[in-house]
């Protein structure tokens, strides 16, 4: 970690932008909430602390540095907030010669699969800057995320769908979601004009009513306050400075030289938007789509790797792909009894499907929220002599923050037959055969590989696992942004142009009925 940050900085000493240099950064970060995780490595969490902060400060870059979250950073790097409501929740700064700093001004929250979007409103979010100005007497906010994203490939974390933050400002496509942008513009604009008493005045704060409460930064020549109703239900009559104000519930109202309302968190005067899509090419004639039915392993003879135990998932593929195989025979003897049995499988993965002989037999899968562990229990029906069992192991996703990540597991934990009457039969220490990945992946089926496999038809493919779908559409004209609906489709991952564009799971629907991502 040392060579890393002290490269980083040599890199942009080098390149003249620290503000003493000036260039545009004024700031810098060093950790980012920490102090979640340090319980669980004890003195030695306190001590990672102490040390990651001084050695920040020996690189003397010449603008602070901040510790996100790390309510106990030390002098002289700054602890800040992240969260939602940081005028509610944030303890302030730690030494007195420290500002109030907010880092990360959750917009909105990332967007889970099986969860239904979650938009927070222009007035909630203007509501919190204000407060938290107010109240902390905070000098900085930066909005997370401001501008959305996109996920694209693999590098979303677990269950995390492939637009990130859509519900930003500023969306996934960079196009402007009102009326939030608006009112956040206008909000800036004003404490923009109000910056002389809010950095140099004297700052006062006194009781308006029980949920009511007045902040007021003054200089000689300017002034400006700042009228807080707390209550989320009453609009009370405030009185200041001879002024008398209905107040809205749960809002702020900004007074620029502590007599004119110039702004109101709870009014919005910016017009609604919505933001549409319109179908430019029709993708849904079968005729156009040709199809690759991934092969189901059935030789152990042919696996990667075989050992005796099952594998933890990650440490096997690398976290190169989502998918691992397992493959195990299993005898089935005539003594046996009734060919009808029941397959077992534990697995700390996301996703679990299941085949014997060849054929498919049950899925399941887990959740963000969920049990760690997934479980399936179905009915097989087993040929007498060798069965082939090949489970498919899928992550969606790496989990993306925790302590002692490196100690997590996934994969398949316990694998067994039941038959009859007779206790389970554990196979998790028979011979396991392996392979990484999907035939398609390897073979990558999704760029010049295409032509290396045959492609049939569409025709009644449709409940049918794994299978690869391909299809050609001419470049839209214009320079709108363009998206694919996905909302025939099931689980898996899009490739255009040999370039993949993230995953999508709209068969994982939200309590609305709606797949939390389709677009």
């Amino acid at each position: 970690m040392q060579r890393f940050v002290a490269k980083i900085v040599t890199m942009m000493k080098h390149e003249g932008l620290y503000y003493p240099q000036g260039g545009p950064i004024i700031i810098s970060q060093i950790e980012n909430e920490y102090q979640m995780v340090e319980p669980a490595f004890g003195s030695s969490g306190r001590r990672y602390v102490r040390w990651a902060a001084a050695t920040a400060v020996s690189l003397q870059t010449g603008v602070p540095w901040m510790m996100c979250k790390q309510n106990d950073a030390p002098d002289p790097v700054i602890n800040t907030c992240n969260g939602l409501i940081c005028g509610e929740t944030f303890v302030g700064p730690n030494s007195p010669d420290k500002p109030a700093l907010w880092t990360e001004n959750w917009t909105s929250r990332y967007l889970i699969y099986g969860n239904d979007t979650k938009m927070r409103s222009p007035e909630d979010i203007a509501f919190a800057v204000t407060l938290f100005i107010a109240r902390m007497k905070g000098s900085f906010v930066s909005y997370y995320m401001y501008h959305g994203g996109t996920n694209f490939g693999r590098f979303a974390s677990s269950f995390v769908t492939t637009n990130y933050y859509d519900g930003a400002p500023l969306d996934e496509y960079g196009l402007i979601w009102q009326p939030t942008w608006e009112h956040l513009r206008e909000l800036h604009a004003v404490v923009k004009q109000s910056s002389e008493p809010l950095l140099f005045g004297s700052y006062s704060n006194f009781s308006l009513g029980q949920e009511q409460e007045a902040h007021v930064f003054e200089t000689e020549s300017k002034c400006v306050a700042f009228l807080v109703n707390l209550d989320q239900h009453k609009t009370p009559k405030v009185e200041f400075r001879n002024i008398s104000l209905q107040m809205a519930p749960k809002s702020i109202s900004i007074l620029s030289d502590c007599r004119t309302v110039v702004f109101e968190t709870a009014k919005v005067n910016a017009q609604h938007g919505s933001r549409t899509a319109t179908i430019v090419q029709a993708l849904d004639n079968t005729a156009n789509w040709k199809a690759f039915i991934e092969p189901v392993p059935q030789d152990l003879s042919k696996s990667m790797y075989t050992r005796n135990q099952l594998l933890e998932q990650l440490a096997t593929t690398k976290d190169e792909t989502d998918y691992l195989w397992y493959i195990v025979s299993y005898e089935n003897r005539e003594s046996d009894g009734d060919p009808l049995a029941r397959l077992y499988v534990e697995s700390l993965a996301h996703i679990l499907h299941a085949f014997v002989n060849n054929k498919y037999v049950g899925s399941v899968h887990g959740s963000h929220d969920g049990p760690r562990n997934i479980v399936l229990n179905t009915r097989i029906s087993l040929m007498e002599g060798d069965n082939m069992i090949s489970l498919l192991s899928v992550m969606v996703g790496s989990p993306d923050s925790g302590a002692h990540l490196e100690r997590r597991l996934f994969g398949i934990q316990k694998v067994g037959i039941e038959q009859g009457k007779q206790p389970r039969h554990l196979l998790n220490n028979d011979s396991w055969g392996y392979q990484v990945g999907l035939f398609g992946e390897e073979n990558k089926i999704y760029m010049q590989g295409a032509k290396n496999v045959e492609w049939i038809a569409t025709n009644n493919l449709t409940d049918h696992p794994l299978i690869w779908y391909k299809t050609t559409f001419a470049t839209p004209a214009g320079n709108d942004a363009v998206t694919l609906d996905l909302t025939g489709m099931g689980k898996g991952e899009v490739w255009v142009n040999g370039e993949s564009i993230g995953r999508y799971w709209v068969s994982f629907r939200a309590p609305s009925g709606q797949p939390s991502q389709s677009l």
